[in-house]
């Protein structure tokens, strides 16, 4: 599986931003989906994730409210639609893929990442 993340940018506190990964393969549908972050010089932080059916979502405490994740199947596509973004929400966002993902907050849970997409919130 691969994962294009795309969609970040500069956007002011208080504003939107929607970002998307596009994955290849015929099997997007069987994995559980997910957006971490990382912030300059800090680990990689978990965001959300979605089970293959969209009909399950977790989400960190930092961003609940905030953020929806979804997912279009038919599209191989996952989102993260990010409303009143904050100052600190700013990071390099990375999509990630996971066949049985047992714990979604760790990273090595995950079979799969994408290339980040960055984005810049400005006060």
């Amino acid at each position: 599986v691969q994962l294009q993340a795309s969609g970040g940018g500069l956007v002011q506190a208080g504003g939107s931003l929607r970002l998307s990964c596009v994955a290849s393969g015929r099997t997007f549908s069987s994995y559980t989906m997910g957006w971490f972050r990382q912030g300059p010089g800090e680990e990689r932080d978990f965001v959300a994730s979605i089970n293959w059916s969209g009909g399950s979502t977790s989400y960190a405490d930092s961003v609940k409210s905030r953020f929806t994740i979804s997912r279009d199947n038919a599209k191989n596509t996952v989102y993260l639609q990010m409303n009143n973004v904050k100052v600190e929400d700013t990071a390099v966002y990375y999509c990630a893929a996971g066949s049985t993902v047992v714990a979604v907050v760790r990273p090595p849970s995950w079979d799969y990442w994408g290339k980040g997409t960055l984005v810049t919130v400005s006060s």
